[in-house]
């Protein structure tokens, strides 16, 4: 079931003219700014409600808010395959992160309909509220919404306002009391797909409009300090200090080098650094700094932390220094379903000649989903791999391709159930 390259070129440029139309729908008047449980949210999904109606879907919007569309399976009452993103945005975003993929899936369903074409399986598009946690801090609220994963705290969490979220929701005509409604049972979803931009620069160095992506990346973050003696930067000799400032440097230095000898997907970085007393004729005393470490498999990634903590104190007991770390923040690595990556890779060799398989450095609600669900993940090229900023930007060229490997793969995944 292979939709056009004429019908794909057509509808990528609706989904282009769609991108733009809900880049309007933003709380500030330069750039775009939407968050969870604001005007704007309500005002995005009566949109795409209205899009997902026009494709020929059943519309309903969750207790959670979330927006969601179903088109019937050939036989009315059967599971779903359920396909989508988030419609919410960080501040001062680019228009690509998240709506491609709700508006490429309703895309999908409106080829279908078109064409009278019914699958062994409904497919569900659902447009998530809230994916990045821009407003209350605390993300994937709206996919945890229909697995069923809210943490009772998170209705009385405050936005900058002082505004939890029960009075948020009780603002646009949502009842916290009724947020458990919105899990969907296990049985009525067989799995999830997404399509998302990269937001990254492989596909582009590869000069590939697609890829399957294996696993979202797993993190782990760290406030970490390495503690010296601050001195007098004339007096003291250079074979006397205990320079933390250098000891981070040395230490900045091989956390570079020993991550690029590693497994090529594993990622590191120092994102802050803060050096006290901060004189320019001080030795540096005391030196705070950050650690963020990725990786598509736990086992891995655990390892290359170890080692680098390893190191870090070998440079302190080196240099007469003491080391601490403290670990605040840990998200396991998410491995995407192996028949969901076989569809989705059948798919675009069909299009594009060869597949390309990669991890996702970034979070998504698939990370939500699979918890409950198997899941997949179809990325699309974006210039430079820029996101979360105002050049966010995908080619309708791409963009074309795009639909016509994800209607193949839908097609392929409701074949086989």
């Amino acid at each position: 079931m292979m939709m056009s390259a004429s019908e794909a070129q057509a509808a990528a440029q609706r989904v282009m003219a769609r991108c733009d139309a809900l880049a309007a729908i933003s709380e500030t008047a330069e750039g775009l700014t939407r968050v969870y449980l604001s005007a704007e949210h309500l005002r995005a999904n009566a949109c795409v409600g209205e899009w997902m109606q026009a494709a020929g879907m059943q519309v309903w919007q969750d207790e959670v808010g979330n927006i969601c569309g179903r088109y019937e399976a050939a036989e009315a009452g059967a599971p779903a395959l359920l396909l989508g993103s988030h419609l919410d945005t960080v501040r001062n975003a680019g228009r690509y992160d998240g709506m491609l993929g709700v508006l490429s899936a309703i895309e999908t369903v409106q080829w279908l309909n078109e064409h009278q074409r019914r699958l062994p399986l409904a497919i569900e598009v659902i447009g998530f509220g809230d994916e990045e946690g821009t407003r209350f801090g605390i993300t994937l609220l709206g996919s945890r919404g229909i697995t069923g994963s809210w943490p009772q705290s998170w209705v009385t969490h405050p936005d900058g306002n002082g505004i939890t979220v029960a009075q948020a929701m009780a603002d646009v005509g949502l009842d916290s009391d009724r947020i458990a409604s919105a899990a969907r049972r296990v049985e009525d979803i067989v799995g999830y797909l997404e399509l998302h931009i990269e937001q990254g620069p492989c596909l582009e160095q590869e000069d590939l409009a697609l890829g399957v992506v294996t696993a979202i990346n797993g993190a782990r973050r760290l406030n970490c300090r390495f503690t010296g003696e601050a001195g007098h930067a004339g007096t003291v000799p250079m074979t006397h200090r205990k320079d933390a400032l250098a000891a981070a440097a040395e230490w900045m230095v091989f956390i570079e080098q020993a991550t690029r000898e590693q497994d090529p997907q594993l990622v590191a970085t120092v994102g802050t650094i803060n050096c006290a007393p901060g004189a320019v004729n001080v030795i540096p005393g005391e030196v705070s700094l950050s650690l963020d470490v990725r990786g598509p498999l736990d086992n891995p990634l655990e390892t290359l932390l170890s080692s680098l903590l390893t190191q870090a104190e070998a440079i302190a007991l080196r240099r007469g220094l003491r080391f601490e770390s403290n670990e605040y923040y840990r998200i396991g690595a998410t491995a995407c379903d192996s028949a969901l990556q076989q569809a989705l890779s059948h798919a675009v060799e069909t299009v594009q000649g060869r597949s390309l398989s990669l991890p996702s450095g970034a979070g998504h609600d698939a990370i939500a989903i699979a918890e409950r669900w198997p899941v997949g993940m179809l990325f699309v090229r974006n210039h430079r791999g820029i996101s979360h900023h105002p050049a966010e930007s995908v080619a309708v060229d791409d963009v074309a391709p795009a639909l016509q490997a994800y209607l193949e793969a839908v097609s392929l995944i409701a074949g086989r159930s």
